[in-house]
């Protein structure tokens, strides 16, 4: 079977596989973001509770993570992705019965968060370096991309079906289709035919931990575009966790114009995606990365002063657009430079600067946002980013040329990235 170029991972099985359960799944798991940011809301109308919610949810990844990375590299990636899979399947299955049965509590939501966020910090190194094992090094770049559109394509669906579901029957049941949707991507998992990964040395913990951070402190290309990613995490990306404040009392649009608002921002990623997917050569990833980021802060700024809702829903396709090119090319320059032994370890740190940063930034845009109000909040954000980007711009010159150089040891195809 022939596959455009666009498409050319999916002439691999395991990657059908995976690609037909995770885009079941992930309609799923973004009802429940909606759904659940809406729970919180509607119990409390606190924009700190929101913010809360959102660090407990993250701030795992940002502890874990490294313990991610070092299982993602010693164990099977296929079995311990079964196990996070199932894990969250069962969290989404209690969170669903205690709001189907009224007896959902604030403090509940707080631990299932929690405890999702754990399962997060596992799944998420040892997801992302699996994805080279399912199509190998020569299509890696167009699996990454695609991964994103499936992403985003799901980003896009799930809210607006969250919308519609929460304002006519509730959140319960938004949270009982995310626990069945897993039900797919656990069956692609064990369908899957993986050939057996090269043994690396045990070693201590500790020791295999620090091997993958000293690993990232030297490498420069790595080091930058890591630094970048946790500056916009940090700064611009809690925009999402003040959604509900925007949708109700500043666009006075509800529950439905949530879903939409978050379903925008979809539409952008998946634009974006789409996009790269296109793409055989990592040339011009790295000035993509400064552009996009300096792009989405200024989206994430004109949107906290837009009053109009189609607008909005404009300025979020721009923004989720600008995010996933600077998070695509990022992950994808990583992938690519990064040797196989240490991939779930670099991930991980991955994880902890895409993820990891984003409680802090929840935590700080909620209190900020209850002390200035979320439209100051959010431009200020906006503002940061452009200026990381700024910097990141300045040193471009130095990273591009050592990229090249390690790229051209790894993949001489690739040279000039």
């Amino acid at each position: 079977m022939r596959f455009p170029a666009a498409l050319r991972a999916l002439q691999y099985r395991n990657f059908q596989l995976f690609f037909g359960g995770q885009l079941i799944s992930l309609v799923g798991t973004w009802m429940q973001n909606v759904a659940q940011a809406w729970l919180v809301y509607r119990l409390t109308g606190s924009s700190v509770l929101l913010g809360a919610v959102g660090f407990c949810g993250q701030i795992p990844v940002f502890l874990l993570a490294p313990l991610g990375g070092i299982v993602a590299d010693r164990y099977n990636r296929q079995k311990v992705v079964i196990a996070t899979q199932t894990s969250a399947m069962l969290l989404a299955l209690a969170l669903a019965a205690l709001t189907l049965t009224g007896a959902v509590r604030i403090p509940y939501i707080f631990v299932l968060a929690a405890l999702l966020g754990t399962v997060n910090a596992f799944d998420m190194p040892a997801r992302q370096s699996f994805i080279v094992e399912m199509v190998g090094q020569t299509d890696l770049m167009n699996a990454i991309s695609l991964n994103s559109s499936m992403f985003n394509a799901s980003r896009i669906v799930g809210p607006a079906i969250a919308g519609i579901l929460v304002a006519r029957i509730g959140e319960g049941w938004c949270f009982f289709a995310n626990g069945v949707s897993y039900l797919a991507v656990i069956a692609g998992l064990l369908l899957m035919r993986v050939a057996p990964r090269e043994a690396h040395p045990a070693g201590s913990p500790l020791r295999r931990l620090g091997e993958g951070f000293r690993y990232v402190a030297g490498n420069l290309p790595v080091r930058s575009l890591l630094g970048l990613l946790a500056v916009v995490s940090l700064t611009a990306m809690p925009y999402t966790v003040l959604m509900p404040i925007f949708a109700d009392r500043i666009l006075h649009g509800g529950a439905a114009a949530l879903g939409n608002l978050m379903g925008a921002t979809g539409i952008g990623a998946l634009m974006g995606a789409l996009l790269l997917a296109t793409r055989r050569s990592l040339r011009g990833f790295g000035r993509a990365v400064a552009v996009a980021a300096a792009m989405f802060g200024a989206s994430v700024a004109a949107f906290s002063f837009s009053r109009t809702y189609w607008l909005s829903l404009g300025i979020l396709v721009l923004a989720g657009f600008s995010m996933m090119v600077q998070v695509a090319c990022t992950n994808t320059l990583i992938q690519s430079i990064v040797p196989d032994r240490l991939r779930g370890r670099v991930m991980s740190i991955y994880s902890m600067m895409f993820m990891g940063m984003a409680p802090f930034g929840s935590l700080l845009a909620g209190w900020a946002a209850a002390r200035f109000g979320s439209p100051a909040t959010v431009a200020a954000g906006g503002a940061l980013c452009m200026v990381a980007a700024g910097v990141f711009t300045g040193i471009l010159p130095r990273v591009r040329s050592e990229a090249r150089r390690l790229l051209a040891e790894r993949q001489p195809a690739a040279y000039g990235a």
